[in-house]
This record gives structure tokens, C-alpha cells and sequence, in this order.
């Protein structure tokens, strides 16, 4: 039995609009996937700025490397694209940085910076490994803006839990006490990258044996300058055990510090650990 035009009518109809929507669905699929894996676009997820910046100055700086540069409006960093992380991260601490204000902890995101794309935050997911945070969250919880800005995933590394959560935050804690008694610090913070480090995650982000911490302060026209360098496991060794001169950290990690100071005030800096000039 034949069916009636009416039906044969209908039936094409499906036929046709079936063949629309799987057409449909396909450019959908193919938009997302060129929108997740080649869009870089520098709009900022985290809506309006600060009017102020609040960036260190370039003499406390590692040697610049400008096509890793990414400078943000309460940090900066230089990126690797080898190791899928910063190979530091530079900031200002002041003391009315220190408030308590609660803030509202946003998603782990790609920096729209970096325009080799940053890592990914699922390659921590299951990895074992904290998000560890390079500028804290906790030193920029003075604006909701600065708060979020420390959840891209440039400024993060993977950190074992109990040193993230145990020495690491002694150590941030230290540095919040200074900036109460001294005024504005500088840091300059990161992990020592390496070859044939192991890495996590389908990116590879690198996962580092040592972590480092350098600390600046002015006080009366003079620079004063410590660094600490942490194996990345938790300890319960007083801070001042990881301190180490800013020449032997400089061996360690292939960074260059205070390059653009003269030779004799980077030699005064760089030579010795200097733990009297800091109160623990």
C-alpha cells in the first residue's frame, strides 16, 4: 500500500530538516572547538580594571625576556611555554594591600595574555597536585578584581598538598608580617624549571623539585634583598634554614636578578644571605 502525498509530504520533511540540524550540530561542534583551542582574545574575563596599577619596578626584576612577558594590572610574569607555567612571578605587596576581606574563590581560567595559550586547569584534575598559587590569592584580597586576577592558570604550578598548604604558606605568611613592620615588599616568586623534570596532565605542565622566593624592601635610599630556595616537600624547618644568597639561587634557576642595577649595588645584593637585615 502506497502511503497518501500527505505522508510522503511529511515524511520528506523530516528527512530534510533532520539533515539541517545534524548540519547545524556540526558547525556548532567545529565553532566551539576552534573558539577552545585558537581564541586568545586579550578581553578580560573578570569585567572593568582598577584604576591603579600596582606593578614592582623593573630593577627588581629578573632579566626581561619581552616575548614572555605578560603584565597584568596587580602582577606580572614571564611564561613558559616549555613548561606550561611562569618562570616567575612579580609583585608589590603594601601594607594597605592586607585586608581580610571575604572574597568569593572564581574558576581556575586561561590567561588571555599569554598568546601561546596557558595551561589548561584540567591538567591538574586527578594529577594529585595542588593549584599552587605564585602571587597568592590571599595578598589581593584588597579589590575583587586583583582577587580574580590570581586564579589565571599562568600564575599557578603544580604543589604537592601538604608543602602548599604547610612551609610554602609559612612563608607567604612571613612575607605579609614584613610588609606590616617594614612597608612595601617586592617579590619575585616561582619554581626552578628544568629538563627532564615530570610533568602532569595532557599538557605536560612541569611539576618542579624547588621553589623560590625572593624578597625586597627599601628603607632609607638602601635596598635590601633575601631569597629562599624550598625542595618542594613540607617541612617544619624554621624559614630562615631555606635562605640562600641570590648568586647561588641565580645558579640554580638560570635567573639573572637585578640586572639593570650597577655592578656594585648588584654585587652588595647577590653576594650573601644577609639574614640579620630581615626579623624573623
Amino acid at each position: 500500500m502506497k502511503p497518501s502525498k500527505s505522508w510522503a509530504f511529511l515524511y520528506h520533511a523530516i528527512l530534510k530538516n533532520k539533515t539541517v540540524y545534524t548540519i547545524l550540530i556540526a558547525i556548532c561542534i567545529i565553532g566551539f572547538w576552534l573558539f577552545e583551542n585558537f581564541y586568545t582574545g586579550k578581553d578580560n574575563p573578570y569585567g572593568a580594571q582598577d584604576a591603579e596599577s600596582r606593578l614592582i619596578r623593573n630593577d627588581f626584576l629578573p632579566e626581561l625576556i619581552e616575548d614572555r612577558m605578560v603584565r597584568h594590572k596587580h602582577y606580572v610574569l614571564s611564561y613558559s611555554e616549555t613548561h606550561e607555567q611562569a618562570e616567575w612571578v612579580a609583585y608589590a605587596l603594601k601594607q594597605e594591600h592586607l585586608t581580610h576581606d571575604d572574597r568569593r574563590r572564581p574558576y581556575f581560567i586561561e590567561d588571555p595574555l599569554v598568546t601561546s595559550r596557558s595551561a589548561d586547569w584540567r591538567n591538574y584534575k586527578g594529577s594529585g597536585y595542588d593549584r599552587g598559587h605564585l602571587c597568592p590569592a590571599g595578598d589581593r584580597r584588597f579589590s575583587e578584581f586583583a582577587y580574580n586576577e590570581t586564579f589565571y592558570t599562568s600564575n599557578i604550578a603544580p604543589q604537592r598538598k601538604d608543602f602548599n598548604a604547610g612551609v610554602w604558606n609559612r612563608l607567604e605568611q612571613q612575607v605579609r608580617q614584613w610588609c606590616k613592620t617594614y612597608g612595601t615588599i617586592y617579590v619575585v616568586t616561582g619554581g626552578i624549571l628544568e629538563a627532564d623534570l615530570p610533568g602532569i596532565g595532557y599538557e605536560d605542565v612541569t611539576v618542579p623539585e624547588h621553589f623560590f622566593k625572593v624578597v625586597v624592601r627599601e628603607e632609607n635610599d638602601k635596598v635590601f634583598a633575601m631569597a629562599f630556595l624550598l625542595p618542594h616537600k613540607e617541612s617544619q624547618e624554621p624559614l630562615k634554614n631555606f635562605v640562600v644568597s641570590i648568586d647561588f639561587l641565580e645558579s640554580q634557576s638560570d635567573l639573572d636578578f637585578f640586572h639593570q642595577m650597577g655592578k656594585d649595588e648588584q654585587n652588595h645584593l647577590e653576594a650573601s644571605s644577609r639574614l640579620k637585615e630581615w626579623e624573623f
